[in-house]
């Protein structure tokens, strides 16, 4: 994980974007963040990249509207290098990283699968919240 105090320089570059706010508790925001990517993803990066970034982005979407009681913020930016989405939230906890228990199917998995098919990502402190991010480069090299 990596701490993100400034804007990647993905963010700078004006690039195809898809932005939604999240409904507090609204878990069918999630199937919708993954249809909306889709869209946005339709013709990037090498076989398999997207739907890579659809489970991670549904990840993200899922834990800020499970472990928060406020709405959330996604945005996904395809820049040069790659997509960045970051799930903002307005709660100050930190997300954990935990061992996900054998005996729980279904949770604790989240970062966990975050942090082994990311190419990067963090958690960035803002001024209400904080936003867990991750980069994905496209795969074609």
């Amino acid at each position: 994980m990596v701490e993100d105090e400034a804007a990647s320089p993905m963010e700078r570059a004006p690039a195809p974007q898809l932005r939604r706010r999240l409904g507090r508790a609204d878990l069918r925001a999630v199937p919708e963040a993954r249809k909306a990517l889709r869209e946005l993803l339709r013709t990037w990066g090498r076989p398999g990249r997207s739907e890579t970034a659809e489970l991670l982005t549904s990840e993200l979407v899922t834990n800020a509207l499970v472990h928060t009681d406020h709405d959330a913020v996604l945005t996904a930016t395809v820049g040069p290098r790659g997509l960045r989405v970051e799930v903002r939230d307005f709660v100050p906890r930190r997300p954990r990283l935990r061992v996900p228990n054998a005996d729980d199917s279904t949770h604790g998995r989240g970062l966990v699968l975050v942090q082994s098919l990311a190419d990067s990502w963090g958690v960035r402190t803002h001024g209400v919240g904080k936003a867990v991010w991750f980069e994905l480069d496209a795969g074609l090299a």
